[in-house]
């Protein structure tokens, strides 16, 4: 008795965790260069156990300029686009939005603050990278694939 209710306990936290994840956590999204309008690459969310979450390179489209991160400073200099993390420390400020993260464009290597919200429809996460205000930043759609 004792262990199946253990169980039944065991079984409802693992389902409410499941419940939690938050609803970029594993999904891949197409980003979309602002200016040429042509597909870059394929980034793929994960959330850590605090609720933050970070994106990763995991496909570089065919036609994209670089394949390298030469203009990347640190563990990411002249390292393969794919693997390398673009996204980091976003976290959920709403039921669509994001913010608080930092974002890596591989073209400059530069980083900036980044926030983000996800349409309705879930189908596309719309980012903002900014230095000091988001006014003064850029905008990137970027298309979910999953």
């Amino acid at each position: 008795m004792i262990k199946t209710t253990l169980s039944i306990i065991g079984l409802s936290l693992v389902s409410t965790l499941a419940l939690a994840a938050d609803p970029l956590h594993g999904t891949k999204w197409k980003t979309i260069d602002d200016v040429t309008k042509k597909p870059l690459s394929v980034v793929q969310f994960t959330e850590t156990s605090n609720g933050v979450l970070s994106a990763k390179i995991v496909d570089v489209l065919e036609g994209s300029e670089a394949q390298k991160c030469s203009k990347c400073s640190g563990k990411f200099h002249n390292k393969p686009l794919q693997g390398i993390q673009i996204v980091s420390g976003l976290k959920k400020n709403g039921a669509r939005s994001y913010d608080g993260g930092k974002i890596t464009d591989p073209k400059n290597g530069k980083t900036y603050s980044f926030n983000a919200k996800l349409s309705e429809d879930g189908k596309t996460l719309n980012g903002r990278g900014y230095i000091g205000v988001s006014a003064l930043g850029r905008s990137q759609t970027w298309v979910r694939t999953n």
